[in-house]
């Protein structure tokens, strides 16, 4: 049987199992790195564990081997349902318990030892519980422990698809420089939740819906700031800047975020009004129907004046990327430690020169990065700088 309370965290000894150990990398300043992968009854693998140095991390092997398994399992070392935005009980191992466990030890600038953290699921459960230290702790306090960044395949359509996947990804690149960006948008929902519950059930009690849309109101207001000036950050770092990806020029386009207050109590105020406006009307739809969970965010490429949804795949690939490491470069210069970035099947729709100019930004950034692909020599740019290893269907050993 598999529960948090058995989650396998311990603390490195000793140097890393990879391709020669410790490395100047490792020594870099302003940075957290997991120095320890467990990986138990999940998705495909029934054990896997990663002794990792600090370099970047290489994932190489076929598809559907478990590259992209390994990082959505980091991924959940953050607030929120991973990269594949999958439930809990959807990752559990087939054949397995029923349940699965992620942990890490995690060391670097800010602890004054390593620390441990995980989260898990226990058999037949479909609720991540977490872990820090030996202790219960909240999804959103992972926020504060690591930054994570990802890129997967999914969202190069993230330009010509629903608004859902835009506020996701401007949401998870909020996070990475505003932990508490995860406690207003995990309070704001649930706030919706029961207040739509109450709605649909003919519940019309004035207080009750009255303390539930004040809480609305402020989380909202919080979030809509927050993505404000994520946007507005972005937009001048990547116009300072020019490097080997298009700059993207960002918009955002949510009711909320759009409303001309600069105050967040003001903000607070009028999205509460208009929230019990909009009873009868959110009552009739069974959703509520005014709220930043229905913003959104536009691109441009900049040098050309075009819609990102517009451009090329190849194109919009580079967008991504260029947004991802501005944000990152914006983590490292406020926070003094640079994000973990999952970058899968990253190489795709690169050319070559663009991946070497990846890998040596990713390389200068000192953050940890999690690379995969299928073909080992698609990152030869990176010998000598990374931590190569082979996934073999739910086995991952140190590259020869």
């Amino acid at each position: 049987m598999l529960a948090v309370g058995s989650m396998a965290m311990a603390q490195d000894e000793g140097g890393a199992a990879g391709d020669g150990g410790a490395h100047a990398f490792a020594s870099a300043p302003g940075r957290r790195r997991i120095r320890r992968l467990v990986l138990t009854d999940f998705r495909n693998y029934a054990r896997a564990e990663l002794h990792l140095d600090g370099r970047p991390v290489v994932l190489s092997g076929a598809n559907g081997a478990g590259k992209t398994n390994i990082l959505e399992a980091v991924s959940l070392l953050s607030p929120g349902r991973g990269l594949r935005h999958a439930r809990a009980g959807q990752m559990a191992r087939l054949g397995g318990a029923g349940g699965f466990a992620v942990a890490a030890t995690v060391d670097g600038d800010g602890l004054p030892a390593p620390l441990d953290i995980g989260t898990a699921v226990a058999p037949g459960g479909d609720r991540r519980m977490v872990r820090r230290a030996g202790a219960q702790a909240t999804q959103a306090s992972l926020a504060r422990d690591l930054s994570l960044m990802w890129l997967t395949p999914v969202m190069d359509r993230i330009w010509t698809e629903g608004a859902s996947g835009r506020r996701r990804f401007l949401d998870r690149l909020v996070m990475a420089r505003r932990p508490a960006h995860a406690d207003a948008h995990i309070g704001y929902d649930k706030a919706r939740e029961e207040r739509v519950r109450l709605l649909t059930q003919g519940v019309r009690d004035p207080q009750w819906l009255g303390v539930l849309e004040t809480r609305l109101a402020r989380a909202g207001a919080a979030i809509a700031l927050a993505r404000r000036a994520a946007v507005a950050d972005l937009n001048a770092a990547m116009a300072a800047g020019e490097g080997p990806f298009p700059r993207a020029r960002l918009a955002l386009s949510g009711e909320v975020e759009g409303y001309p207050e600069e105050d967040e109590a003001a903000i607070a105020a009028r999205l509460g009004e208009a929230l019990r406006q909009a009873r009868g009307r959110d009552a009739e739809a069974g959703a509520q129907t005014i709220g930043p969970h229905r913003g959104d965010m536009t691109a441009d490429h900049a040098a050309k004046a075009m819609p990102a949804g517009q451009c090329s795949t190849g194109e919009q690939k580079a967008l991504l990327i260029a947004i991802v490491l501005a944000q990152a470069a914006l983590v490292a210069g406020e926070e003094g430690r640079a994000p973990l970035l999952l970058l899968d099947e990253v190489a795709a729709h690169l050319d070559p020169a663009r991946r070497a100019a990846l890998y040596d930004l990713v390389v200068a950034a000192g953050g940890q990065a999690f690379l995969t692909g299928t073909e080992r020599s698609l990152f030869t740019g990176l010998d000598g700088r990374a931590q190569f290893f082979e996934v073999r269907d739910g086995d991952v050993a140190p590259a020869s």
